[in-house]
């Protein structure tokens, strides 16, 4: 069996011995899903690619460690990421000056009518970037990753009730900040 046929398990605990090809082909076969979650939560390119490094990283040094009844070697990737895009969002915020907030829309229809696909992806993005951190990460993994309740659970750390609980909130306020353009949204999704 090559190592590409070989499971998850076989191959962190080669690379725990400190075969670095192992590692390669854990880094080769999961890097696609981590760094589209990198991206996903940063939206930078650069620092999406230094999240997912640090969390490669970490899988290496801790790879004598790891063992599979803790979590799938998938959810303890997405965990380590995640955890690895929040530091980086948080010392992003800290050394970014303060913004002045926008002033409110007016609630004009003519703009909202106009809005492109890329306005409405936009739009979207927006609405789940102003999410409060621990709901945004749920709804990222959910709809962005297509990961389960309990998996997400898993990467979070967190109960299953609590990821429910955080999804429901998070799409209330998704729906509230996107009532205006739901016919586009509606329009879009078709």
């Amino acid at each position: 069996m090559g190592e590409d046929e070989e499971s998850d398990e076989a191959l962190i605990a080669r690379a725990g011995r400190g075969d670095r090809l192992a590692a390669s082909v854990l880094i080769t076969r999961h890097s696609p899903r981590v760094l589209a979650l990198c991206r996903h939560m940063l939206k930078d390119r650069g620092s999406a690619e230094d999240a997912a490094q640090e969390t490669f990283l970490r899988l290496w040094e801790r790879a004598a460690a790891w063992r599979r009844q803790d979590a799938k070697l998938e959810t303890w990737l997405y965990r380590v990421a995640t955890n690895a895009c929040i530091d980086r969002h948080r010392s992003v915020r800290r050394d970014a000056p303060e913004e002045v907030a926008d002033e409110q829309p007016d609630g004009a229809p003519s703009a909202v009518a106009r809005l492109s696909d890329a306005d409405r992806r936009r739009a979207v993005e927006e609405a789940l970037a102003a999410l409060p951190e621990r709901q945004r990460i749920a709804m990222t993994l959910r709809h962005y990753r297509d990961l389960s309740n309990i998996e997400i659970a898993e990467a979070m750390a967190i109960s299953v009730d609590a990821v429910e609980s955080l999804l429901a909130r998070a799409r209330r306020t998704l729906t509230a900040a996107l009532a205006g353009m739901r016919d586009e949204l509606m329009e879009s999704a078709e």
